[in-house]
């Protein structure tokens, strides 16, 4: 009896800790697909500021967001160097990321 009591302990311990070993990845996936997003953003805007694409720099970059199903939380220029943060959710949390893209530092500075 006491091994049966034993065995059930364990089992439940088990699928709890693997519930939370999923919530855990299920996370770091979302966290990864911000990130991506706002690179990709941050590209986008850098390349609408440099005049390689057509368009606003925040408006390319917010188009980019959607297509995630992301919310483009902002948006700054400096020049041709384009900085964006990405929002998205979690299971309820909040999940943020920030990218910078611009054209490479010049060689001589």
């Amino acid at each position: 009896m006491a091994g049966s009591v034993a065995a059930v302990g364990i089992a439940g311990l088990s699928a709890v800790l693997a519930a939370g070993l999923v919530g855990v990845a299920g996370a770091a996936v979302q966290a990864q697909r911000v990130a991506g997003a706002a690179d990709a953003a941050a590209l986008a805007a850098a390349d609408a500021a440099s005049g390689a694409v057509t368009g606003s720099p925040c408006a390319r970059a917010e188009e980019v967001a959607a297509a995630s199903a992301l919310t483009l939380a902002d948006c700054r220029l400096d020049d041709l160097i384009a900085t964006v943060t990405v929002t998205g959710r979690f299971a309820g949390f909040p999940v943020t990321a920030s990218a910078r893209a611009g054209p490479p530092p010049d060689a001589d500075s």
